[in-house]
């Protein structure tokens, strides 16, 4: 697997969850912060406006998307003078991913698709850690052809659902959440001052030796190896990585064998000397001892107990009383 979709699935815990609601003017709806989660909001038809806390109101129309990678609270309505509700938004408590409703007011229908990811925060890569509280994708005619087909597509689905719609939407919501952060970290930010993983992702000599490390992290790496993938000096490879990235590359691997091994011992049966060999560490009590530094528990303690549940709440929802 490639770093992107590598971080997606490391982080991301149980299924992704969306709704289609019909907004009614007028209508103002704030949705509280949803720790341990991302959401999004994406607009089918009409417009409305984005209130975000302390900030100037931003217009938003069809195809518009917004995506809010740390579960941020914000509002949105028909207008910018229409008074907001306090917070009403209840979680999409039932697994379904077909939720839909209308509420709002008797005026022009605005349709949005909004959703979100439950993320395991004891997994959380620097990556996403990154990433701006609220990321805007406007809709511009040639930008994001992919994006806008998923999005297509999920509308669609949910609205009408078919035979496999299950799969289908499940498919589509993860393909929505790799496209919204492929198209961020593929735009041109201008004088925007990005992270240095948004550097490290597009840089050829360091993306390189990341997805080596991706693909095998089994695998001896030393630092003249992945520096051999890289193209480029020991020296000068080991000053690139360590500056994009924020850790030396092998500071790095062993970060990424243990949230590896994390998501395997919450997910899998496979045992310890399968897991620990997996990951690259020769024996048992290697592994336990350093997972056991990471997590500041034993590797079978974290697989019986884990980490504390996530909420429920995504940061997408509905309004009480209004589910279709």
């Amino acid at each position: 697997m490639d770093v992107l979709s590598d971080v997606i699935a490391i982080m991301r815990t149980g299924r992704p969850r969306s709704v289609r609601v019909e907004w009614h003017a007028p209508w103002g709806q704030r949705f509280p912060s949803a720790p341990g989660s991302a959401g999004f909001q994406v607009v089918l038809q009409g417009s409305c406006w984005l209130l975000p806390p302390d900030e100037a109101p931003i217009a938003l129309s069809v195809g518009d998307v917004l995506f809010f990678p740390h579960g941020h609270g914000y509002a949105l309505a028909d207008s910018p003078s229409t008074p907001v509700a306090e917070p009403q938004c209840d979680p999409l408590a039932e697994e379904g991913m077909f939720e839909s409703a209308s509420v709002g007011g008797p005026g022009a229908a605005t349709v949005l698709l909004c959703g979100g990811y439950q993320l395991d925060p004891t997994r959380a890569h620097p990556a996403l850690r990154e990433l701006p509280e609220m990321i805007h994708l406007p809709a511009q005619l040639g930008l994001h052809s992919e994006l806008r087909t998923a999005v297509d597509l999920l509308g669609g689905e949910i609205r009408q659902p078919r035979l496999g719609a299950d799969t289908i939407v499940t498919s589509l919501l993860d393909m929505l959440l790799l496209y919204m952060l492929r198209a961020w970290y593929g735009a041109d930010h201008g004088q925007c001052q990005l992270g240095g993983w948004a550097l490290a992702l597009s840089d050829r000599s360091v993306s390189a030796a990341l997805n080596a490390m991706h693909r095998d992290p089994a695998h001896p790496w030393t630092v003249a190896e992945l520096a051999g993938r890289a193209g480029l000096s020991r020296a000068a490879f080991a000053r690139r990585f360590t500056t994009l990235v924020g850790q030396p590359p092998l500071a790095y691997l062993t970060w990424w064998r243990l949230a590896t091994a994390a998501r395997m011992l919450r997910e899998s049966d496979a045992s310890l000397g399968e897991i620990s060999g997996r990951v690259g560490y020769g024996s048992e009590f290697a592994f336990a001892n350093a997972f056991k530094r990471e997590y500041k528990m034993a590797p079978g303690r974290y697989r019986r107990d884990g980490c504390p549940p996530l909420p429920a709440r995504v940061a997408g929802g509905v309004v009480r009383g209004a589910r279709g």
